[in-house]
């Protein structure tokens, strides 16, 4: 087997049981190495480490799958780690939909998992995940007996490992449009042409948190998409509700999923760019109970982000001067380059701003189907806080 040798000076992060081998890591490779082979990984002193797959030409050259020497990097081996992973979501009673697999957080690097009640999205976003794409749809085949698999591999970073952008069907072909259930109420799915895998599951959770604060409250949600924190808090009993996209295509399917649930009379969509309408609409005198900001991440990359901070300052400001007295802004970040604390701290500054206080109602992170693993930095990307402006 081939084998990586390490630098004596390594990250703590390897040492701490983070899959990640960066290039500038290694020492040198034992072996004629195939893109996507599996490796054994050792310390400079030959200390064993782990194994993982292999990707000269990737910055990150080794992901780990396995600190067990014994263990074989087989079918067997996906087929144990997708069932270890259905067991767990079992335990905390996600048994419809959920994230099965969370890449790295699930001991499976780069491989994405969402499970649609009986339909599954994959992702494989390295090399050497992709290469066990069969293995994978074996064992959801096996485990569930699934109605559809299909493969949304349409996503740049799949270009940084050499891989085409792709999608399509790994299964028998099936209708992508589907509708899943959710606290209650009813939603489409596009797996075929929706944002990522088709819907945001990460927010499952917090979506059941804005219960108690939208009673008999006008609501404004921006960065609507399709309309799913709207629809929620119609159905948990909103006076009236208005959420905004810059996409038609989006408003048109949040617009279906209010139909679907009934809700149509207390919640409507608008297309437009909800960054300038907040601002326009705070000038005007416009004023709600409830402000729900769920923005794009802003920024991929470290470099911008002071440019992904200053936005979010930006438009928390500007829901905040949309709120009445004692009214709640709902408001999340979805990249991981943002710290909690800081994100935190950018809520802070923006309060300060307009000269309001504010009140945690609560703080939370992605839903648990998406796990973090402690000292994995990665595994944590997403905020959500609910407070009170006064």
């Amino acid at each position: 087997m081939i084998k990586v040798y390490l630098k004596k000076k390594i990250s703590p992060r390897v040492a701490n049981g983070h899959p990640w081998i960066f290039g500038n890591e290694v020492n040198y490779i034992d072996g004629a190495v195939t893109p996507g082979d599996i490796g054994e990984v050792y310390t400079h002193d030959k200390k064993f480490i782990g194994k993982g797959y292999i990707n000269p030409q990737s910055q990150i050259q080794v992901r780990l799958l396995t600190r067990d020497k014994n263990e074989a990097i087989d079918e067997q081996f996906f087929y144990n780690r997708l069932l270890q992973a259905w067991q767990y979501r079992q335990q905390l009673g996600y048994v419809e939909n959920c994230r099965l697999i969370f890449g790295e957080a699930d001991y499976l690097p780069q491989l994405i998992i969402d499970k649609f009640n009986d339909y599954f999205v994959v992702q494989t976003l390295a090399l050497g995940m992709d290469v066990w794409k069969p293995a994978i749809v074996n064992a959801l085949q096996k485990i569930f007996q699934p109605k559809g698999i299909y493969e949304r591999n349409d996503v740049p970073v799949r270009e940084l490992e050499g891989l085409p952008q792709q999608k399509g069907f790994l299964s028998a072909p099936f209708d992508t449009k589907i509708i899943i259930r959710e606290n209650g109420l009813k939603f489409h799915v596009d797996i075929e042409n929706g944002q990522k895998t088709g819907y945001f599951l990460d927010q499952q959770d917090n979506r059941r948190a804005i219960q108690h604060i939208v009673k008999g409250a006008d609501v404004l949600g921006a960065f609507t998409y399709t309309g799913t924190f709207e629809i929620h808090a119609a159905h948990y009993g909103a006076k009236s509700v208005l959420g905004l996209d810059i996409s038609e295509s989006a408003v048109q399917q949040a617009t279906e999923n209010a139909k679907l649930n009934g809700l149509d009379h207390i919640v409507r969509f608008e297309a437009v760019n909800a960054f300038d309408m907040l601002k326009a609409w705070a000038k005007e005198g416009r004023r709600y109970d409830v402000v729900m900001l769920d923005p794009p991440s802003f920024t991929k990359t470290r470099e911008n982000i002071q440019k992904a901070i200053t936005g979010y300052k930006e438009i928390n400001l500007r829901g905040m001067k949309l709120l009445r007295p004692g009214g709640f802004l709902v408001t999340s970040s979805c990249t991981n380059l943002v710290s909690p604390a800081l994100f935190l701290e950018t809520i802070q500054m923006a309060a300060k701003d307009v000269r309001r206080r504010l009140r945690q109602v609560t703080f939370q992170t992605q839903s648990a189907d998406h796990p973090i693993i402690w000292q994995w930095e990665n595994t944590q990307y997403l905020k959500f806080l609910i407070v009170q402006v006064e």
